[in-house]
This record gives structure tokens, C-alpha cells and sequence, in this order.
């Protein structure tokens, strides 16, 4: 098997390129940056603008499975000029993605994984949503996550097994959501978010990235959530997080009128309430490392920095 990957440099991306390389799948990977194009015959680079609708059709060669995880970030400001940019990065993506299979000729590839989101679902503290359900958020996350869905659909008409990872918090120490969260609480000054009740279905990196690699090496098709089984609370993730981090927290909840002052509509990103299910993705035989957040924060925060201190303490006796 080869993989092409797209979005291959970002965070989740490089976790699953660890994992292929781990298991020893050669990639070939898409960028718009020719200064970050690797020869390397398992690490190929290949250049790519989805704004303008190139692509080396050289990228498709010998590849029997895509992961498409091109995308602008969401954490910004949801200016008109920002949104249409978040929804143009992930259509224009898939399209040239699509034309691109089509005038190459792509014919062994057989399995087209794409990146999507939780926030197609809508912000609830009550609900459970699961992969068949037909509620959908009607504001700028879940438009954009179903047009997003609808253009990776598009992909079966060319015979392939298509599907789709809605994504929710991702857990990791190198970039990404928890970071943010870790710093005000490491300066003694964090605090739950809103009401600290909306639920926050979160999945460790790299549970994320094993799960993507399952997928391919299965030809699974449909929907999954890239979340872990079991969704905590704000304030749940925050306490643990702060007991982890051996932190006090005394401060009130931030409230949500100032999360909106400063953020606007982006402030969704924080206050909404997904409560999501991992159950279809288990009942295809994947298996979860972190199915719990103090398991989850444990090995980001404690035994990651434990390896970090002792690789550190060897290449000390070495020099």
C-alpha cells in the first residue's frame, strides 16, 4: 500500500505519518509550499494550489488509499473574508483532488478517507448524537461541515470506498486546543469556560491518527466520529486537566458574554455542547489506547515528559 495524504505537515497529519512509517507505508503528500517537497521514494512530496485548481498528477502514482485533511483553521475569527475562506480551503481541496484522479487515470486507489467535524451536529446538553442522526447545526460549522461531506460524497462516483472522520477535540501538547487550555491554568489563572456544562467530546492524537490508519487498511466506508467513548464536561476536562498540571483553580467561570465580546461567533468553538458516540468505529474492531480523559492527560503531561527526561538523561552519557 502507498497513501496520499493531503494536509500531511499539520498536527493530525503528522501523527498519522508517523504511524504509516511505523508500519512501514510509503506516503506520498501534497503541499502548495515547493520549498517543503521531499524526494525521499517513502516521504514523496508533491505540489498542489487547490485555490487554483493544480496538481501533480504525478502524486496519484502507485497509491491505493487518500487521507484528505486539507483545510484552513477554524480558530480564527469568523470574518466574512475568514469564512469564506474556512469553506473555499476544504471544497476547492476535494475538487481538485477529484479532477486530478480523473485525468490521471487513478485506477488503484480504492479507499478515500477525508477529514470532518462534530460541529455538523447541533450544540445540545442533553443530546447523544451517534453517526445516524439526522440533526443537523444550522449555523456557519454545520454548513460548512455538510457542504464539506457532500464534496467528499462525489468521490464514490469514480468507485471508491468513501469516508468520513467528524473530529472532535483533539488531544495533543504540541498544538491545537489543549495547549491554550493548559497555559492560562499553568499562570494560576484558568477557569471552566461558560457554564463549564457543555460537553466536550475529545480523542487523543494518537488514538486519532491509529483510528484514520484502521480505516484504510479495513476499506471502511460511511461516517465515524474521531472521538473518544467517553465525553466529559468543561469543567470535568478543566479540573482534570488542573490536577495533572498540579494547579489551584480558584478563579469563577469565564463568563459567556465576554467570550463573545472578544471572540464573536468563533466563541461557538468554545460554549457549544457535543455530546458525540464512538460506537460504530468499536464495532468495527477498533480499539481505543485513551477511553478516558485522566488516562488521556496522563500520558501527554506525565509520561511524555518522563520519556522526554530520560531519552535526554542518555544523550547525556552518550556525550
Amino acid at each position: 500500500m502507498r497513501v496520499l495524504i493531503t494536509g500531511a505537515t499539520g498536527l493530525v497529519g503528522q501523527a498519522i505519518v508517523k504511524v504509516l512509517q511505523h508500519k512501514g507505508i510509503p506516503i506520498n503528500y501534497l503541499t502548495t509550499s515547493k520549498e517543503k517537497i521531499s524526494s525521499d521514494e517513502d516521504f514523496q512530496g508533491y505540489y498542489w494550489n487547490p485555490s487554483k485548481g493544480e496538481i501533480d498528477l504525478d502524486c496519484f502514482k502507485d497509491v491505493q488509499a487518500i487521507i484528505n485533511l486539507a483545510g484552513s483553521s477554524i480558530a480564527k475569527r469568523w470574518t466574512p473574508s475568514n469564512k469564506k475562506k474556512i469553506l473555499s480551503s476544504r471544497v476547492d481541496s476535494l475538487a481538485t483532488l477529484k479532477k486530478g484522479m480523473e485525468k490521471a487515470g487513478a485506477q488503484e486507489v480504492e479507499c478515500f478517507v477525508s477529514a470532518s467535524a462534530i460541529g455538523i451536529y447541533p450544540d445540545s446538553t442533553s443530546n447523544y448524537y451517534d453517526e445516524d442522526s439526522k440533526a443537523i447545526d444550522g449555523g456557519f460549522l454545520g454548513k460548512v461541515v455538510t457542504k464539506w461531506e457532500a464534496e467528499a460524497d462525489t468521490f464514490k462516483a469514480l468507485g471508491l470506498d468513501v469516508a468520513k472522520v467528524r473530529i472532535g477535540l483533539v488531544l495533543s501538547d504540541k498544538d491545537g486546543a489543549l495547549p491554550k487550555m493548559a497555559m492560562p491554568i499553568k499562570n494560576f489563572v484558568g477557569a471552566p469556560i461558560g457554564s463549564g456544562n457543555q460537553w466536550q467530546s475529545w480523542i487523543h492524537i494518537d488514538d486519532l491518527a491509529q483510528m484514520f490508519v484502521f480505516i484504510i487498511e479495513n476499506n471502511l466506508s460511511g461516517v465515524f466520529n474521531g472521538v473518544a467513548p467517553n465525553p466529559v464536561t468543561n469543567t470535568k476536562l478543566t479540573q482534570k486537566l488542573a490536577e495533572i498540571l498540579d494547579r489551584p483553580l480558584w478563579l469563577p467561570n469565564v463568563p459567556e458574554f465576554l467570550l463573545k465580546a472578544v471572540l464573536g461567533k468563533m466563541s461557538t468553538l468554545l460554549l457549544a455542547s457535543h455530546r458525540v458516540s464512538s460506537k460504530k468505529i468499536e464495532e468495527e474492531g477498533f480499539t481505543f489506547q485513551y477511553s478516558n480523559i485522566c488516562l488521556a492527560l496522563n500520558q501527554i503531561y506525565v509520561e511524555n515528559k518522563e520519556e522526554e527526561k530520560a531519552l535526554e538523561a542518555a544523550e547525556n552519557e552518550l556525550i
